[in-house]
């Protein structure tokens, strides 16, 4: 399918899918034509009331059976204030491109205030608002039994000759039907759908997505502008629909573990689901994701996407944000892409097994990497790490390979909601438990200390967990496997109490540590550099780069390359780290794609060629 120049403004329900990876159903822009495919409808009925605000009048039936400004924004683990808070709209007003911000009443519309700062929900932090001219653009919409009043301020514009688009549709390019495989999407701008919330207990429908299906591929896109997601690779509904929110008998964590069970039943596995490519899109200007998906995201690969301004707005919160947020994550390879500017920049959640994250740069995020209530085996090798809050490691079983920190990394144990583990390439359920905390590797990393004297997460705020520059947190953690079996092989106590409070082993060394970063107290061969050294990350020229200047010392830290071989197998799971296809893991490329020689040693840290004293190294 052949798409010439123009802007559709439909929401594409592809009928047939492919047969085969080699036999699919292509639909992709002509070569240098621009094809924008919108979910939203231009208006220029607006009538002007007062001062800058104006109204528009639009019957009901121009909506159809979907009116994204009488749908409210919920769903399980969204969170307003109160119960009978006033929720948001799926709804949205753009002005040449530019969406506003939805307030509550119609006094407000007249009067908006400006903002340059606003409280990131999970971190308590104060953050500085990008376009504090933005918040001034708002709307509110009242919708009666024949007619949707909205009323906007659109400040200097008249919003008859500029282009004024409001949403209308749900999806942008996305089946009702589910198993359409083998679908490719190239080459368009895809925008402005008015996506519901996505938690991982309800269906997840995005600006474009597969429903439900395998081996599609999302390519050389521009994507912007959705609700809340804008690709998903996600659940659908018959094994869940926001029953906690609805029913309100039993917590979601319970409903998010029956999910599992019922897609089991429903044939989730590597034959009818995932195994999706999504590469080289820019996704940006979304309310929650960029990238969303639950057990449908299997042996997914994510790779040289852009992805930023996600979640920035802060209309909404909830517990399901991030420029990627992925369940049940088994198999899947995020790679090389480049995330920042939001709230989190990569949120892994359950099940993270077999799970690799190679070659990313993360950075100018709230956070950038939180792995939550998973067991491994998991890789995270070769990323860069840029933002003060760097990793929030809630979950066991991980490798940290050749990865550059510049923020605080967060420890924290989670036993009160045990998780699935899986059979190694396999959705198929092999056992669950708690998250006690520990069973990692750190390798060959480099930590620097950031600018806040303390470190997000500190005072554990989330919980019971420790927080620092550096992997002091793992302190009072085993470094060897022979001296936690002693400790819980105790004759005298029984065979469940002899597990609880043991804390797992961890295997650390050879990581490099500067700026106040500091080492695991049972670390071998840690190199803490004693003399100034500094990093950041700098966008110029439509590059990135990192800056460097670390001290002469630097240069003796050199680290042996790693592979899976040198990795013990995570307890829990009782599996090794391996490739997709069962073979041992390698990690022989560098961040800039420089490749390693096998058993020769190189700098700490992702960048292969790194030195000591100044450096500026293009990283993108």
């Amino acid at each position: 399918m052949i798409v010439h120049d123009g802007i559709y403004r439909e929401w594409v329900k592809p009928q047939f899918g492919g047969s085969s990876d080699i036999r699919r159903i292509t639909y992709q822009a002509a070569a240098g034509e621009h094809v924008i495919i919108t979910g939203s409808e231009h208006i220029n009925s607006w009538e002007h009331e007062h001062g800058t605000v104006w109204k528009a009048v639009i019957p009901n039936a121009f909506f159809g059976t979907f009116n994204p400004f009488a749908e409210e924004l919920n769903g399980d683990w969204i969170v307003y204030a109160a119960e009978d808070s006033p929720k948001k709209h799926l709804g949205d007003v753009y002005l040449n491109g530019k969406s506003f911000y939805e307030v509550l009443s119609h006094t407000e519309v007249s009067n908006p205030t400006r903002r340059t700062t606003v409280v990131d929900d999970w971190t308590a932090t104060t953050t500085t608002i990008n376009d504090p001219a933005q918040t001034c653009y708002v709307w509110y919409a009242e919708v009666d039994e024949d007619v949707t009043t909205i009323w906007a301020n659109f400040h200097n514009a008249n919003p008859n000759t500029e282009l004024v688009e409001i949403n209308v549709r749900r999806s942008v390019f996305y089946p009702t039907e589910h198993h359409l495989d083998y679908i490719t999407v190239r080459g368009f701008e895809l925008s402005q759908s008015a996506s519901p919330w996505t938690p991982p207990t309800a269906d997840q429908p995005g600006l474009i997505g597969p429903n439900w299906a395998k081996g599609w591929v999302i390519e050389d896109n521009i994507i912007h502008d959705a609700k809340c997601s804008a690709i998903s690779i996600g659940k659908e509904k018959t094994t869940g629909h926001n029953f906690a929110t609805d029913r309100r008998d039993k917590p979601g964590y319970q409903y998010q573990l029956e999910s599992v069970f019922s897609a089991r039943q429903i044939g989730w596995d590597r034959e009818h689901v995932g195994s999706h490519l999504i590469r080289r899109n820019t996704i940006y200007d979304c309310g929650q994701n960029g990238i969303v998906g639950h057990l449908g995201c299997v042996f997914s690969t994510i790779e040289d996407n852009h992805i930023y301004n996600i979640a920035l707005k802060r209309e909404f919160y909830g517990y399901e944000i991030g420029g990627i947020k992925l369940h049940a994550a088994i198999d899947v390879i995020i790679r090389h892409n480049r995330i920042h500017d939001t709230s989190l920049g990569i949120w892994l959640d359950w099940q993270t097994q077999g799970t690799r994250l190679s070659r990313n740069v993360l950075y100018n995020n709230s956070r950038d990497l939180f792995v939550e209530v998973s067991h491994g085996p998991y890789l995270v090798e070769h990323n860069i790490f840029g933002s003060s809050a760097s990793l929030e490691i809630f979950s066991q079983g991980g490798a940290f390979v050749n990865n550059l920190v510049l923020g605080s990394v967060l420890l924290e144990p989670v036993v009160e909601r045990p998780t699935p583990y899986h059979v190694p390439h396999s959705t198929q359920v092999a056992g669950y438990a708690a998250i006690l905390g520990g069973d990692d590797r750190h390798i060959g990393n480099l930590f620097l200390g950031s600018s806040p004297a303390k470190p997000y997460g500190a005072d554990a705020s989330h919980g019971h967990g420790t927080s620092g520059f550096g992997l002091a947190g793992y302190n009072g953690h085993p470094a060897h496997l022979a001296d936690y079996l002693a400790m819980v092989n105790d004759p005298t106590r029984g065979d469940h109490e002899r597990f609880a409070g043991a804390k797992q082993p961890v295997y650390v060394r050879d990581n490099t540590y500067a700026a106040g970063a500091e080492p695991y107290e049972l670390e071998a061969n840690p190199i803490v550099l004693k003399g100034p050294a500094s990093a950041a990350i700098i966008e110029a020229d439509g590059h990135v780069y990192l800056t460097s200047d670390l001290p002469p010392e630097f240069d003796v830290a050199q680290v042996e390359t790693v592979s899976g071989h040198d990795l013990l197998k995570v307890r829990f799971v009782d599996a090794d780290f391996e490739e997709r296809d069962g073979s041992t893991a390698t990690f022989l490329i560098d961040v800039n794609g420089v490749q390693k020689e096998h058993g020769s040693s190189y700098p700490p840290g992702p960048i292969a060629p790194l030195t000591s004293g100044l450096n500026r190294t293009r990283i993108w």
